[in-house]
């Protein structure tokens, strides 16, 4: 009765709950219980004298299959160099050392593993990454807030840009926000992102993204209306220059800007320090002379502190959307596209 009893119940308990049933049966049995209960579950009598004891012990239940303390060490408890010989692998002042065993860009943990089994400690990927999590490592991106040099009268410019951007708004001037979005190569080029489209037939794409086998470069030129929140873009298939930049402020005056502010005498236009709309671009500036005396507005352009060209609206209101446009195609065209948004 008790080998079947043992039988049905052993495969759901645990090690723990079946030395504590066994003990339970051999207390009841009374003398002659240890050894009874031993031949009938298969197992040494110590292992049912160690239940009895573990019950006459008493106590609440501990949760634990085994005593604190029980199963196998760690092993970085086993090889004392382990943990030291991992930190000097990771170690920042390593990473530009052209003589050590890895370069910053190739420290995963499966070759950091492989190279600490080199060195003689035999360990696994799985292990390393436990180590490193235990030594407050953990898997970080890149994060851009390094800014460089910082000019002294920076805040005094951003609150002279502001100014005037409230004070050409509140007259019913325009102001727009400019700049170059990233070149791209025309062609059936793969681009970041993924579409809906028929089950096993994804848009199929060159391999490589070599510039001979494109059919020229985009140059993408934002114009960005703060007042009406809605962008320009204007395509080129040339250079990114100051010609460019300039005719494609001119085409937004044409298409959008003349209708949206038919009483407009003054334009103000903020940009970042460098590229085609750099301040110390003498063509930008003869341009945009050009531009007034076409359109008879009085133009001023307010340039962002060095180290700041993120702080464009047109970075963050304009760019974003296109970039969504950009990553769901695999084919950039030229011409000129308006966007909105909120």
């Amino acid at each position: 009765m008790l080998a079947a009893k043992f039988g049905v119940l052993f495969p759901h308990l645990d090690e723990r709950q079946r030395r504590l049933l066994m003990g339970a049966e051999a207390r009841a049995w009374g003398r002659g219980g240890i050894r009874a209960v031993s031949r009938a579950a298969g197992v040494a009598e110590n292992t049912v004298a160690r239940g009895v004891s573990d019950l006459d012990a008493g106590g609440p239940p501990s949760g634990r299959t085994r005593r604190p303390g029980g199963g196998r060490k760690r092993l970085a408890d086993l090889d004392p160099g382990l943990r030291s010989a991992l930190l000097a692998l990771v170690e920042p002042d390593e990473r530009g050392d052209p003589m050590s065993p890895l370069r910053w860009t190739t420290k995963s943990t499966r070759t950091l593993a492989a190279e600490l089994t080199r060195q003689g400690h035999r360990v696994g990927p799985d292990t390393v990454a436990d180590l490193l999590r235990r030594e407050g490592f953990s898997l970080q991106a890149n994060t851009k807030t390094i800014e460089g040099r910082r000019h002294p009268d920076r805040d005094t410019q951003f609150r002279y840009i502001n100014e005037q951007v409230k004070t050409h708004n509140h007259s019913g001037d325009p102001v727009i926000s400019v700049d170059t979005k990233k070149k791209e190569l025309v062609g059936q080029f793969s681009n970041p992102g993924r579409q809906w489209r028929p089950k096993g037939e994804p848009v199929t794409t060159l391999t490589h993204d070599f510039p001979g086998d494109s059919q020229g470069k985009a140059v993408p030129y934002g114009i960005y209306d703060l007042a009406a929140n809605t962008g320009w873009v204007n395509v080129g298939t040339d250079h990114d220059t100051a010609t460019f930049a300039v005719e494609s402020i001119r085409r937004w005056w044409t298409a959008t800007g003349h209708d949206d502010y038919p009483h407009a005498n003054r334009l103000l236009i903020t940009a970042d320090s460098g590229g085609s709309n750099g301040y110390r671009t003498r063509a930008w500036k003869a341009e945009l002379a050009a531009l007034a005396a076409q359109t008879g507005l009085r133009i001023t352009v307010c340039h962002f502190p060095p180290g700041t060209s993120k702080w464009n609206k047109v970075e963050h209101r304009l760019f974003s959307p296109s970039s969504a446009v950009r990553r769901n195609t695999s084919m950039i065209g030229s011409g000129s596209m308006l966007v909105t948004g909120s």
